[in-house]
């Protein structure tokens, strides 16, 4: 056993200090272990320090007063029984009562139970810090947790980023508040050392250590306690972690070390995974940006072979003119309908679909105008049609190519008086309507090979928007891709996945013969089975012998460059000097190629 007690106070004696714990911090401060009431004394005054059988005094700030026996400690001093210790005016008497060496099994028993405690703090801090969303409330907590699971009395977080740049991202107190002049309180020399080995670092007496007493830095701080240690995620340094007591040395040992380590190792995945969570939300700002700059109302895209789409949805969208859409099948011929009726007029009319090749024959005529009473079997109440519903507004009659023969001379009556009988009745109702078509068949064709009424063709096709296929639309895929990803995903309910670079790239050579409605089954099956943080071709069923559309050889190798520099940076995780060194490139190459694709994004 061991105690301290005041010169001459035979009362704290008989109730003695016990130095059980391995180091006890004196002062006047508060959160002193041994708390001494008076003014000469400062608030960190000195720690003294249980290393096995011995006990050790340090002062705790080179501006305060410890003497032993007389003489000044400047660096630490071992203690033996009855040493006289003063602290400004006060005097302290030691004793040391060991008669034989600590048991070891009692020392382990000891730090089994620190290191049982350090892991409950362990999972109840991470549980914390998995609950917040924010990368930087995050940061700022996981600094916070670090503080309080060593005792020290201020952290910092260094992050660094793509450039291989190191920032200063997060400096708290032990009060969980912001520190002011931030860099100041930080030891570079220290942290430069765990930057390079990328090895943990403790340091009991900064100024009494061999390898940094004489660093600047550490000379200027006046540091004492540090513990500075790595982030690493999958085998790259990501950030580095300091903690740190400039009043109290010997404030840490391998305990607190290992503990912070397995601590370190939780918030390395912690930061990846937020910082990619924020990655995403950025990246869906942007794309939000992007779309408010390149998209028609509901259609989305800026190539050139849309413009004549605009352009002639800008000028027949305020007439009763009938539109005749064709195109590939899954081109977004509707949403064009779609858009062509909120610009009307009739805005805030009805407007209904019909698809004509999805009703049979026989009930496509009912369907459409309606029917009477007894007018066939199973026509047991009067019912009305399509055109009915679209009165006052406008009635979309999707694949129209496929309309019976038959059908097409009321459809033509419709479109010259806006009139029509109902089925079984003589009777003539008039409507007020706009008619709208799309077909994906060649109608032309269809009325030469005696398919489709060639008058009914003429009065369809007063305006014909002819829509290009999506393979036609250059970037316009990758964006209407990103688009449909987060919508799939909220439809779904699932995390929205952000395209891999290889996947773009493969998106934008794929012919897609199916068009958008064939991108989205392929979004929708990505999203619902891809194993990874991000889309791939293979989770996109586009593969290395997919169909892609030729270009000239000068372009190819461009383009093959630009995707080879994607895919060894996705490899570094975004970092560009090391992709120049993988490829043995100057850096400045590595900024052309990305340069020229943000240039040609803008562009396009």
């Amino acid at each position: 056993m061991a105690f301290l007690r005041l010169s001459g106070d035979r009362e704290g004696l008989q109730t003695p200090l016990w130095l059980s714990r391995r180091i006890t911090t004196i002062g006047t401060g508060d959160d002193s272990d041994l708390q001494l009431h008076d003014s000469s004394v400062a608030d960190h005054h000195a720690t003294i320090t249980c290393e096995g059988p011995q006990f050790t005094i340090r002062p705790a700030d080179r501006s305060v007063s410890v003497e032993v026996n007389g003489k000044k400690v400047r660096r630490k001093h071992i203690l033996e029984e009855g040493d006289e210790i003063r602290l400004g005016d006060l005097t302290l008497d030691f004793h040391h009562l060991f008669d034989q060496a600590p048991d070891s099994s009692s020392t382990m028993k000891d730090n089994d139970r620190r290191r049982l405690k350090g892991l409950a703090k362990i999972h109840e801090l991470s549980l914390e810090l998995l609950a917040k969303a924010e990368l930087d409330v995050l940061l700022d907590g996981l600094v916070d947790a670090s503080i309080e699971l060593t005792g020290a009395d201020k952290g910092f977080l260094l992050l660094v980023d793509d450039h291989d740049r190191w920032h200063l991202e997060v400096a708290r107190n032990f009060d969980a508040q912001k520190l002011g002049d931030e860099e100041s309180q930080l030891s570079d020399s220290v942290v430069r050392r765990v930057i390079e080995t990328r090895q943990p670092l403790i340091i009991a007496d900064a100024g009494d250590d061999a390898d940094f007493r004489d660093a600047q830095s550490v000379i200027n701080l006046e540091v004492s306690s540090v513990l500075c240690l790595p982030l690493m995620e999958r085998g790259t340094l990501q950030g580095v972690l300091y903690v740190g007591n400039d009043r109290v040395t010997g404030l840490f040992d391998e305990i607190h070390l290992e503990l912070i380590s397995i601590f370190a190792a939780q918030l390395g995945l912690l930061i990846a995974n937020a910082r990619f969570v924020d990655e995403l939300r950025r990246d869906r700002r942007e794309l939000q940006k992007r779309l408010r700059n390149r998209r028609f109302g509901s259609l989305i895209g800026a190539s050139d072979a849309m413009e004549p789409i605009f352009h002639g949805i800008e000028r027949v969208a305020a007439t009763d003119v009938t539109v005749l859409i064709t195109g590939e099948t899954g081109t977004g011929k509707e949403l064009v309908a779609q858009e062509l009726h909120r610009r009307s007029q009739r805005a805030d009319g009805p407007f209904v679909t019909l698809n004509c090749g999805a009703i049979p024959a026989e009930l496509l005529e009912s369907e459409l105008f309606g029917h009477v009473r007894g007018a066939f079997t199973g026509a047991t109440a009067k019912k009305d049609g399509q055109f009915h519903a679209a009165d006052g507004g406008t009635i979309f009659l999707d694949e129209v190519g496929e309309m019976p023969l038959q059908l097409q001379v009321k459809l033509l009556r419709v479109l010259q008086e806006r009139s029509f009988t109902r089925v079984g009745s003589n009777k003539t109702e008039s409507v007020d309507i706009r008619v709208l078509a799309a077909t994906n068949r060649d109608l032309q064709q269809r009325v030469e090979d005696g398919q489709f009424r060639e008058d009914l063709y003429y009065r369809l096709n007063v305006i014909e928007l002819i829509l290009p296929p999506l393979r036609d639309r250059g970037d316009d895929v990758v964006l209407i891709a990103e688009f449909l990803v987060d919508q799939i995903a909220d439809e779904l309910g699932t995390p929205a996945k952000p395209l891999s670079a290889k996947s773009k790239q493969a998106l934008r050579r794929y012919h897609w013969p199916g068009n958008v409605r064939q991108l989205e089954n392929r979004l929708k099956k990505g999203l619902v089975l891809a194993r990874g943080d991000r889309l791939q071709p293979q989770d996109l069923d586009l593969f290395e012998d997919a169909p892609s559309i030729l270009q000239p050889l000068a372009e190819a190798k461009e383009q093959f460059a630009l995707e080879y520099i994607l895919e060894v940076l996705e490899k570094n995780d975004g970092n560009r000097s090391q992709t120049a060194r993988d490829l043995e490139v100057d850096p400045r190459t590595i900024f052309r190629y990305l340069e020229k694709a943000s240039e040609e994004k803008e562009e396009a």
